[in-house]
This record gives structure tokens, C-alpha cells and sequence, in this order.
């Protein structure tokens, strides 16, 4: 018998063996624990679906999509994260950083509350993973390849190494140093700037004194805007008159803190203060 014979049936049969999946209905309700969360959820999810967003949503110290959230009656509900408040949302899905208490996510799943991790993104590659993962878990997958596509757009733009190998210090209150393998050492070297963290073999925070920063001689200090202005002790060391050689840059601890669409706006910030120093 010739094989010929059975290809019309065995073709109809595998096509009816094979039939696709039916697709995962997107969540109706969403609740963010995470800060950074927070953000990647405004900028992918419909504001229908957000049931709730972490305490620090709206602090525009802590997040750069503080102004997304709003106020009065079209506000963004917030919630204050304890497993109590969370169930009470009645949410389908809960987006959660990896140092969420073990109790506290294991609580939520033994109610049958679907959890997704979604941790802290240390460069612009981890990024973009981030907002796929959370564009296909709130069911907008096109809406994350479309972000993706005008975040890579508006980077293109930007010169690269404007930095010209220069060295600079990201300095904060209270002498922190953020060193290597981090996203503001990402933004640097996206800027062609030299981690002075690096050049001193420090880890990805450790403390600095001022004598130590002015004595490695760094070409560029970059800090929070929020230490413009004096207002404590921690504050008040940012403008040690040894510091005034050294050449500053602002960039707002929000854009810096989680990474997330806002790490184009302090890409573009950096390139634009770079080329005014030049």
C-alpha cells in the first residue's frame, strides 16, 4: 500500500491532535508588593487591572512613575503589603521582589493566589526581560515588545562614551559608594565612564569618606538630587567645600533606584550633562 494513501488522514489527524492551547486569560486583578514592580505594572498593565501598588508608589523620592499613580478620586489604590490587605483585594495575581518573606508569599499561595518574583534589575539587558515577563503575565506581550522597541530607539540616539574613559563616583549621604555590577555602573559605562568603585576594587555598596574621594581624585561626582538641599547630617557632607573641584552631576535617586523605563531619562540626563561639561 502506498503512503500516499494515508497521507490526506494522517494529516487531518495530526491536526486535530495538535489543536492549540486555549490562551491564559489575563489577570483582572493585580496587586504589586514590589517597588520596581510598580513601575514595569503602570507602564504595561490597563489601569483596570491594578488592584493595588506597593506603599511607595506614590513617593516621588522612591519612584520614577510617583506621577502615574495619581491623586484624589482616579488614584491608584496602595496597599500596605500585609497578607490580610492583600487577600481582602481578592487579586488573581501578585507581583513580588525575592526578599518578600518566605511566610508572607508561601501565606498568599496556599490561598491559591498566583505569585510572580520580579527582582531587581542590575542593567539594561535585565531590563528588558523584566518588562517581557511582566508584559506576557498581564496579558499585553505587544505592549512590552513596543516599549522595548522605543526605549532602544530613544538610546540609539544618545551619543556613546561621552565620558571619554573619565572616572566618576557615585556618591550618596552618608558616604555610600556604589561600586560594579550595578545598574548605575551600567549607566556609566553605557556613558563611557570609568566606575571610580571599580578603579578602588570595592564591592557594590560600600562607605567612603570624603578625604578618601577627594584623594582619588575622581573626575565627576554624581548624586541624588534630593542632596541639593541641606537637611541633615547625611545631606549636609555633599557640600563639603572639598568637594567643589569636583565637577557634579544630578540625577534623581528614583531613576536610579529600580530599573524600568525610567533608565532612559537618566541615560538621556547623563549624555546631556556629560556634553555640557566637555
Amino acid at each position: 500500500m502506498s503512503i500516499r494513501r494515508f497521507t490526506a488522514p494522517l494529516v487531518a489527524l495530526l491536526a486535530v491532535g495538535a489543536a492549540a492551547p486555549t490562551p491564559k486569560r489575563a489577570p483582572a486583578r493585580i496587586v504589586s508588593l514590589n517597588l520596581c514592580a510598580d513601575q514595569y505594572l503602570l507602564a504595561l498593565a490597563d489601569r483596570s487591572q491594578i488592584a493595588a501598588l506597593s506603599r511607595y508608589a506614590r513617593d516621588p523620592q522612591m519612584s520614577a512613575a510617583a506621577a502615574q499613580v495619581g491623586t484624589g478620586v482616579g488614584r491608584v489604590p496602595i496597599s500596605g503589603g500585609s497578607t490580610e490587605e492583600v487577600l481582602a483585594l481578592r487579586p488573581d495575581l501578585i507581583l513580588v521582589s525575592p526578599s518578600r518573606k518566605r511566610e508572607t508569599k508561601a501565606a498568599l499561595e496556599s490561598q491559591g493566589l498566583e505569585t510572580l518574583e520580579i527582582g531587581p534589575a542590575e542593567s539594561y539587558a535585565a531590563i528588558l526581560d523584566r518588562i517581557r515577563t511582566v508584559a506576557a503575565a498581564v496579558g499585553h506581550p505587544a505592549r512590552g515588545a513596543a516599549l522595548i522597541r522605543t526605549m532602544n530607539a530613544d538610546l540609539a540616539r544618545l551619543p556613546r562614551g561621552g565620558g571619554r574613559g573619565r572616572v566618576a563616583a557615585y556618591y550618596q549621604r552618608r558616604g555610600f559608594l556604589t561600586g560594579t555590577g550595578t545598574l548605575v555602573d551600567d549607566q556609566m559605562r553605557r556613558a563611557g565612564l570609568a566606575n571610580l568603585a571599580g578603579k578602588l576594587h570595592r564591592p557594590a555598596l560600600s562607605r567612603l569618606s570624603l578625604e578618601q574621594l577627594v584623594a582619588a581624585r575622581p573626575d565627576f561626582v554624581i548624586v541624588d538630587t534630593a542632596t541639593d538641599r541641606v537637611t541633615d547630617e547625611g545631606t549636609e557632607m555633599m557640600h563639603h567645600p572639598s568637594l567643589d573641584d569636583i565637577a557634579r552631576i544630578d540625577l534623581p535617586q528614583a531613576w536610579m533606584v529600580c530599573g524600568g523605563p525610567a533608565y532612559v531619562l537618566a541615560a538621556q540626563s547623563l549624555a546631556r550633562q556629560l556634553a555640557a561639561r566637555r
